[in-house]
C-alpha cells in the first residue's frame, strides 16, 4: 500500500496528467483534480490504478474558494500524509490588454494565481512532517505576451508567490516552480502557428512530456532546492 499522497490539480489530461502518472510511478497515491474533463479524468484514473496505486478523482471549480475547502475534505479521506502538491490547473484567455473582458481577467487570476495560494495554505496545514509544493508557471511569465495579458500576469505572479511561500514555509516545506516552454499545442494557436513557433526555438522542437516530468522528480528528490523556478523551454527564453 502506498505510504504518501500527491495532489495534482488539472490532472485529467495534458501536462497535468503526465505529472500525475509520473508521481504514481514513484509510488504516490494520487488525488486527481479536474473540473470539466470528466471522460479524460476517468481514463487517467484507470491508467494510474493500473500502476498499483490508489487514485481518487475529485471534481472542483478552483476559482471558488469554498470548492478548494471541499477538495481538501476529500484529500483527507485518503488517511495518508500529503507530501506533494502540483499546482497545474490553468486557463489562458485570449484578448489584447485594451479589449480583454473583465471576466477573462478575473478567471485567469482566480485560477492561475489565487487558487495555488489557497491550495498551498491548505496543503501546508497538512504537511506537518514536511512536503513539496511545485507550481507550474510558464516561460511567458518573463515575456510581454500582449495577446494573453491575464495569463502572463498570473504566471508572473505565481513565480513571485513561489519565492514568498518558499521562505514562509521553510524549512519543512519546499516550494519551487517549473516554467515550461512549448510542450503541447493548444486550441488558441493554429497548426501553422505552432510550427512557426517551434522553428524559432534554438532546439527546433517541442518539449517531450518526460522532459517535464523528470524536472518534477528532480525537484522532489533534491532536498536542497527551494524558491526556484526551473525553466524547461528549449531555449525560448533566449529569443
Amino acid at each position: 500500500m502506498t505510504a504518501s499522497l500527491a495532489l495534482v490539480t488539472g490532472s485529467a489530461h495534458r501536462l497535468g496528467k503526465a505529472f500525475a502518472l509520473s508521481l504514481a510511478r514513484m509510488g504516490y497515491a494520487i488525488a486527481l483534480h479536474y473540473r470539466g474533463s470528466a471522460h479524460e479524468a476517468e481514463q487517467t484514473v484507470k491508467e494510474i490504478r493500473a500502476l498499483g496505486v490508489d487514485c481518487l478523482p475529485i471534481r472542483a471549480d478552483l476559482t471558488q474558494p469554498e470548492k478548494i475547502e471541499f477538495l481538501f475534505s476529500l484529500v483527507d479521506e485518503f488517511h495518508l500524509p500529503l507530501k506533494v502538491v502540483v499546482n497545474s490547473a490553468a486557463v489562458m484567455p485570449v484578448g489584447s490588454p485594451l479589449h480583454l473582458e473583465l471576466h477573462d481577467w478575473d478567471l485567469a487570476l482566480d485560477l492561475n494565481l489565487r487558487a495555488p495560494f489557497l491550495i498551498s495554505q491548505q496543503a501546508a496545514r497538512r504537511m506537518t512532517t514536511g512536503g513539496v509544493i511545485v507550481n507550474i508557471t510558464d516561460i511567458g511569465a518573463q515575456k510581454a505576451w500582449s495577446r494573453y495579458p491575464s495569463y502572463t500576469v498570473s504566471k508572473s505572479g505565481l513565480e513571485s508567490l513561489t519565492k514568498l511561500l518558499a521562505r514562509a514555509l521553510a524549512p519543512h516545506i519546499r516550494v519551487n516552480a517549473i516554467a515550461p516552454g512549448l510542450v503541447l499545442p493548444s486550441d488558441v494557436v493554429t497548426e501553422a502557428q505552432w510550427r512557426q513557433l517551434l522553428e524559432k526555438l534554438p532546439l527546433k522542437r517541442a518539449a517531450q512530456l518526460d522532459e517535464l516530468t523528470m524536472t518534477l522528480e528532480f525537484l522532489i528528490k533534491n532536498e536542497y532546492i527551494t524558491g526556484q523556478t526551473i525553466v524547461v523551454d528549449g531555449g525560448y527564453s533566449l529569443i
